[in-house]
């Protein structure tokens, strides 16, 4: 499709998103196809949604069982696939109890209501802040944008609610001075993705836990992109020795189909009462049944593990190719969730790299970010990394 008919197809459209002159028809494993028969490896995968590849067949399979079974029926009434799901999620992490719905932004929305509703109604004490960090993310609803630690992000959707602060990632000074009598909960990543691929420190997080547990408040953690193997753990708290109270999933849960959940700790069951919180399409039999095969497929094939050792090669093999390149301040990052920080904008570095055949996402103007695909191969990272090195040491 030419750039002009693109245009006049989403003239229906909001323009809410800045869109690459790119139409995608076609994707299996880690290559997408455009409407010109072009072929591009994706190191995008959907920033961090098709974490076992594009059109993987065991999703597909049960999908398409479930398709030919029932699509949908109210919360009103048990669903297998939602029961087994969420089994598999607490079988498999420091959680209890999980709440399903549609996306990330939903389920942080969750996490934040289940916190104030646990403090006020279960523990009675009246509080109701969340304290989140500066260059978080944490979604687009007005609650998710407001604990979102980005002007940016917020700009004409005054007035927002109240009951956030903002602190200094990976300071402690910071957060014991926030801190206070109406303290809820502690929100954040353990890596910032869109912030600019930031990894919380490993001292500081037990600080932070430890804070937590002291004060009575809960400590949230946002897994929405570093979730389902994607850090080389099937969730990133598992790398830092921690158990936080809530976490939330999205984005690599359901491998391109929408979904997202929340898992709390047992203790909040209370909180949530029947009546306090729903969603129409949350846990439908279509959504679960796919979530069940994801994480069915991640656990079972030690997807984890091997996402840790491709990220370890991704980012050795990036060390050795830009050591010589002067754009080029860092690479850093946690499994395959991978940015480049380099020392100016890199906007025009990822339209080059489509030229050549390759899908990358900022994270932060400065920032190159990688997220292929757990199932990637040694040969297809250094097709990406050789292309990345090509553009980066030119500048």
């Amino acid at each position: 499709m030419s750039d002009n008919n693109t245009a006049v197809a989403g003239a229906s459209l909001l323009p809410t998103y800045a869109r690459y002159p790119l139409t995608l028809v076609k994707g299996e494993g880690s290559w997408l196809w455009d409407d010109a028969g072009n072929r591009y490896l994706d190191f995008m995968s959907g920033i961090a949604v098709t974490n076992l590849g594009h059109a993987p067949a065991r999703i597909k399979e049960a999908l398409l069982q479930q398709l030919d079974q029932l699509w949908h029926v109210s919360n009103l009434f048990h669903i297998p696939n939602q029961a087994d799901a969420a089994k598999l999620l607490t079988d498999n992490s420091c959680g209890d109890a999980v709440f399903f719905c549609n996306s990330g932004a939903e389920a942080n929305e969750a996490a934040i209501k289940l916190a104030r509703r646990y403090q006020q109604l279960v523990q009675n004490n009246g509080r109701y802040e969340i304290i989140t960090f500066e260059q978080s993310f944490h979604g687009r609803t007005l609650a998710t944008l407001t604990a979102t630690g980005q002007a940016k992000v917020k700009e004409g959707f005054a007035p927002l609610p109240e009951g956030f602060k903002y602190i200094a990632y990976n300071d402690i000074a910071a957060l014991e001075t926030a801190v206070s009598d109406k303290t809820a909960a502690i929100m954040l990543e353990l890596v910032q993705a869109e912030g600019g691929i930031h990894p919380v420190d490993q001292t500081y997080i037990q600080q932070v836990a430890d804070l937590c547990q002291r004060e009575g408040i809960l400590l949230i953690v946002d897994e929405i992109q570093t979730g389902i193997g994607r850090t080389g753990k099937l969730f990133a708290y598992e790398h830092f020795g921690i158990e936080p109270d809530i976490f939330t999933l999205a984005k690599g849960l359901g491998s391109g189909f929408p979904v997202g959940a929340m898992v709390a700790k047992e203790k909040l069951r209370e909180g949530f009462g029947a009546g306090s919180h729903g969603s129409t399409f949350g846990g439908t039999p279509i959504a679960t049944a796919v979530v069940k095969a994801t994480l069915e497929t991640i656990v079972g094939d030690g997807l984890s593990d091997r996402a840790a050792a491709q990220g370890e090669y991704l980012m050795s093999q990036l060390r050795e190719k830009l050591s010589g390149a002067s754009f080029v301040k860092e690479v850093r990052g946690l499994g395959l969730l991978v940015g480049i920080e380099c020392t100016g904008p890199v906007a025009d570095v990822i339209t080059e790299a489509q030229k050549r055949g390759l899908l990358v996402i900022t994270a932060g103007p400065n920032v190159v970010r990688l997220l292929p695909n757990l199932l990637v191969t040694n040969e297809e990272i250094d097709e990406a990394v050789a292309i990345l090195a090509e553009l980066l040491s030119a500048r």
